[in-house]
């Protein structure tokens, strides 16, 4: 059975609910906060989990992200890829949401951000043909990772977001699945008009 590598983002999410968003050079009285568990990579990780799959997750936490990797475990994700990094600050997000449903993020990634070569390369080190590698745009090293995946046969599933030069500068031809929105994929293609087709995925 084919194992599910996430080499995704772990961070720390302030939430703020405001009655509207903040604009530039205005201070506000947030109606309440709250902290949670977040980051793109850590809810497809539990994502994956919750549908049965044997999911692994890599990356990195910083000197505070310890209850990330007990939210991994509680869920059944496997975590020993799981890097801590005690010198850095866990990634983090200030999300503030208005009384509209509207948002606002700011993304500061930190330890998310410490990917080399060394730690790549021992985590695709027990991986082989036909598993799954998952990635987001929120940690630093992705062309390397699609590129070493690649060359062990891995099925490569890319969601682009928040996309930005680093994404253009990958081989996207080795991709097998992107996860992407109208948006994400006219800044790919540069196309207005797409036919949608939908991925069954079984595990």
């Amino acid at each position: 059975m084919a194992k599910f590598l996430n080499f995704g983002s772990l961070n720390l999410d302030s939430v703020y609910s405001v009655e509207d968003i903040v604009v530039p050079g205005e201070t506000i009285s947030s109606l309440g906060m709250a902290r949670y568990c977040g980051g793109k990579g850590l809810n497809q990780s539990i994502a994956l989990a919750r549908a049965g799959a044997e999911v692994y997750h890599a990356g990195n936490i910083g000197f505070d992200g310890d209850i990330l990797l007990d939210k991994l475990k509680s869920f059944g994700v496997h975590t020993e890829y799981v890097r801590k990094l005690d010198t850095e600050p866990t990634g983090n997000a200030i999300i503030q949401v208005d009384s509209k449903g509207q948002n606002s993020i700011i993304l500061f990634g930190g330890a998310n951000q410490k990917n080399d070569r060394e730690y790549i390369y021992r985590v695709l080190a027990d991986f082989r043909q036909n598993d799954v590698l998952i990635l987001q745009n929120e940690i630093n090293g992705i062309s390397e990772i699609i590129d070493l995946a690649y060359e062990k046969g891995m099925t490569i599933v890319l969601n682009p977001s928040p996309m930005n030069e680093r994404i253009m500068s990958c081989d996207l031809n080795k991709i097998s699945v992107f996860v992407l929105n109208e948006i994400e994929g006219s800044q790919i293609t540069g196309k207005t008009e797409f036919q949608y087709t939908h991925f069954l995925v079984t595990v």
